[in-house]
C-alpha cells in the first residue's frame, strides 16, 4: 500500500515575547534554511562546513495513529479525501475526510497570531481558503507542508494596495487556477506552511506549527492540492 510522500496543546498558547527569540527567527525560514546576511547584505559563508541534511520518513507509528483514527471516524485509509482545517483562535488544526473529523492537533501560529496576514515580514498567518503546493521533507523544521499563500483575494488586494506590480498578480492568479505555487517573494509574502518542531507558545513567521509527531500523520495523509482553510 502506498502513501503520499512527497499534541496536543492543554489550551490556548501564550503570545510569544521577548525580542531576542525573534531576532534569532529572522534570519531563518521555514521551508528551509538560509545563511546569515553579512553587513553589506550578501550572504557570509558558514564558519564550519553546514551538515548535509537527512531526509524525513515518517515513522510507523505515524501510520498506525492515522490508521486507527480513520478506523474510529468509519473513513477509508488512506484517506480518499483529506480537508484540513484550522482555527486559529482555539489553536486546532483539524484533518477531514469523507465529510467525517479523522483527527486533530494542537498548533503554533505567527508571533502576531491574531490578525490576518497582510504583506511580508509581519509575523501573521494567513486567513482563507489554501492547498498544498508543496512538500518538504528536507525542512529544518522536520517535515514541510507548503501552502498556496498569497491566494486570489491576498493578490487582489495587494494588487489594490500597490504591494505587488501587475505581472505579478497574473502570475499568482495563473499559479492557483493550476493549483501550483504562487510566488514566494513579492510584497505579500510567502512560504507559509504547516511543519513541526512544537506547539509550545506562538513561535513561527507566519506558518503553522505541529509536534513532530502530528506533522508527520499530516504528511502521510496529505498530497499536494490537499484543501486547507484557516479560519479566525
Amino acid at each position: 500500500m502506498r502513501y503520499a510522500t512527497n499534541l496536543h496543546a492543554a489550551g490556548r498558547p501564550r503570545k510569544l515575547h521577548g525580542s531576542f527569540f525573534l531576532a534569532a527567527l529572522f534570519f531563518v525560514g521555514c521551508a528551509g534554511v538560509k545563511s546569515m546576511p553579512d553587513s553589506k547584505g550578501s550572504h557570509a559563508p558558514p564558519k564550519t562546513p553546514p551538515l548535509p541534511a537527512q531526509r524525513v520518513e515518517p515513522s510507523g507509528d505515524a501510520e498506525t495513529r492515522l490508521r486507527k483514527a480513520a478506523e474510529a471516524a468509519g473513513v477509508a485509509f488512506p484517506l480518499t479525501s483529506p480537508h484540513i482545517r484550522i482555527f486559529k483562535h482555539d489553536r486546532r488544526l483539524e484533518l477531514w475526510s469523507e465529510g467525517k473529523l479523522v483527527t486533530s492537533f494542537g498548533t503554533a501560529l505567527g508571533a502576531d497570531p491574531e490578525l490576518d496576514k497582510v504583506r511580508q515580514g509581519d509575523h501573521r498567518t494567513p486567513v482563507g481558503e489554501f492547498y498544498v503546493c508543496t512538500r518538504n521533507d528536507l525542512s529544518k523544521f522536520h517535515l514541510f507542508l507548503g501552502l498556496s499563500y498569497p491566494n486570489t483575494e491576498d493578490a487582489e488586494r495587494g494588487l489594490r494596495d500597490k504591494l505587488i506590480s501587475a505581472a505579478e498578480y497574473r502570475q499568482i492568479l495563473a499559479a492557483n487556477r493550476s493549483k501550483t505555487r504562487p510566488l514566494w517573494n513579492t510584497g505579500l509574502g510567502g512560504e507559509v506552511g504547516i511543519h513541526g518542531g512544537g506547539t509550545g507558545q506562538d513561535w513561527t513567521w507566519g506558518c503553522i506549527a505541529l509536534e513532530n509527531s502530528a506533522i508527520e500523520e499530516l504528511w502521510l495523509a496529505c498530497p499536494l492540492k490537499t484543501p486547507v482553510s484557516i479560519q479566525l
